[in-house]
């Protein structure tokens, strides 16, 4: 039985914006979506909640993949729960690429919705809609699209509909013409208006996220983030700290929602005041810093960490680092803190592979340097490698694995490179007429119809069979399952051929 959310009136409840946040980790992740992946809440659609619930308007969230709902049994619950002025689905990731996965199930939804009530106004946002907005509103059954990130366009969006000028397009001046970075119809024509500022004071626009909107009981870690304490995943709960990144890597598409790069950070006191929350009211410990890029600014990290230092917690965080942002005074601090584990985009063990996606100029010795560092600091370490990028050759991608045996990270994540909408990868895959996937999920990485990107010597079939088996050849090495037996005990090494016993479905081979 599915436990859907039951309203405590007789009637729909009047609201401004009802987010909802969609997804489906059965297709994502095919069977390691039932239990090895995280559930995360969605911080970003509960910032935004917060966003408008700050300037007086009422809002909800409908978490989709925490409530295991399929697109008609969310039409089902918003006809008879609420009645929103505006529907915002948000369709960020819980990484930049995951945008582009989740929007078959944003569009089943949606769908949906519209054939349950096609009076009910939707806007879609995210790094997916920011990306192709003109394709999104011509594909999806939805009435705007945002081309930033977010809040500001859904606040008055939802503005101009609460004044009834919905009605009133043909009025002069056109009631959406002036709100910024909104896409929509009108006359059958598509239109943008002029694009705005993102959002400059932060920690006073979105200071802490909407968590009691969410069900914050039932999120999870991800298994590797717990190896430790393996089976204490729950509760679980991801926090931004900055928003954007100042880097430009060919294969991310992180800042299409800004328009630029761009890097904007919340003050660490704000930013104790969320984690106070999430440890005193919903018994928190384990923690990921969603930032694109956490280990970056000086001041910010370490004003973070002496803040929590003071409280003493006994908290698992994890967080996103480079090679070349990780500094020696860093770690002592970050592991007193709490920090247990860094992400490091190592991506490629060839020079020429990163220059090529604009991934920094540091080498192989850097690479071993940085990870041995943190790991002699107690913290853990996940390295990050990305085989078929457009330089890449079979001893390439050879040259890769053998430098993540080497390096011999705790958990190590085998990417195929994909152009997904909003990168360089993706504008030069257009330009130079290659194939893309013929689907939105097809971008996931774990699913059944993933195409990668081909290379000038290998076809997307032979990166995704190289991706595939550097994934078996580093988890079944009895060198990595020994050091891992040595550090977190037979459990977790337990755990770990319970995830390469699940294998993945491709068509592509």
């Amino acid at each position: 039985m599915i436990d859907l959310p039951v309203s405590n009136v007789n009637k729909p409840q009047d609201i401004d914006v009802l987010f909802i946040h969609p997804g489906s980790p059965s297709a994502v992740y095919q069977e390691l979506g039932q239990d090895l992946s995280a559930l995360e809440p969605p911080v970003l659609a509960a910032l935004f909640a917060t966003y408008v619930r700050n300037k007086g308007l009422t809002t909800a969230i409908i978490d989709v993949p925490v409530l295991n709902l399929n697109a008609g049994q969310v039409a089902d619950l918003i006809c008879r729960q609420y009645q929103p002025k505006l529907i915002a689905v948000v369709v960020y990731g819980f990484q930049p690429s995951a945008s582009t996965q989740t929007m078959m199930a944003a569009g089943d939804v949606c769908r949906a919705i519209k054939h349950k009530n096609d009076a009910l106004k939707i806007i879609m946002t995210g790094t997916h809609p920011a990306a192709l907005p003109q394709r999104t509103l011509d594909e999806e059954d939805i009435d705007f699209v945002c081309d930033r990130e977010g809040p500001i366009t859904i606040y008055q969006t939802v503005m101009a509909i609460k004044k009834g000028s919905q009605h009133s397009l043909k009025q002069s001046p056109n009631p959406y013409s002036s709100i910024p970075n909104l896409w929509y119809r009108n006359d059958g024509k598509v239109h943008r208006s002029e694009s705005s500022a993102l959002i400059d004071d932060l920690d006073r626009e979105m200071p802490i996220p909407a968590w009691d909107l969410l069900p914050m009981a039932k999120y999870r870690a991800h298994n590797w983030h717990c190896f430790e304490h393996i089976t204490e995943r729950q509760p679980y709960a991801s926090i931004y700290t900055s928003l954007g990144c100042p880097y430009k890597c060919a294969f991310c598409c992180i800042n299409a929602p800004f328009g630029k790069p761009s890097y904007r950070m919340w003050s660490p006191q704000t930013i104790i005041k969320q984690i106070d929350v999430l440890v005193h009211e919903y018994g928190v410990k384990n923690i990921k810093i969603a930032d694109e890029m956490f280990v970056l600014n000086r001041q910010h990290v370490l004003g973070m960490c002496d803040l929590l230092i003071d409280r003493g917690y006994d908290l698992n965080i994890w967080a996103y680092a480079r090679i070349d942002t990780v500094k020696d005074e860093y770690l002592e601090k970050l592991r007193k803190a709490g920090f247990r584990w860094l992400a490091l985009g190592i991506e490629s063990a060839s020079s020429l592979v990163r220059d090529g996606v604009e991934k920094g100029t540091f080498g192989i010795p850097d690479i071993i340097k940085t990870v041995r560092n943190i790991q002699d600091a107690g913290i853990n370490v996940i390295g990050n490698y990305i085989f078929g990028l457009p330089d890449d050759s079979y001893d390439s991608m050879k040259e890769t694995l053998a430098l993540a045996q080497e390096t011999n990270c705790e958990f190590a994540n085998f990417y195929s490179a994909m152009a997904y909408p909003g990168s360089k990868l993706y504008d030069e895959a257009l330009t130079q007429g290659q194939p893309l996937p013929e689907t939105w999920l097809a971008y996931s990485q774990h699913s059944y119809n993933c195409l990668p990107l081909s290379t000038a010597t290998l076809s997307a079939g032979q990166v995704l069979q190289f991706r595939d088996e550097a994934f078996m050849t580093y988890y079944t090495n009895p060198g990595y399952l020994e050091s891992i037996q040595k550090k977190f005990g037979m459990e977790v090494v337990r755990h770990i051929n319970e995830m390469t016993n699940i294998p993945l479905k491709r068509k592509v081979c």
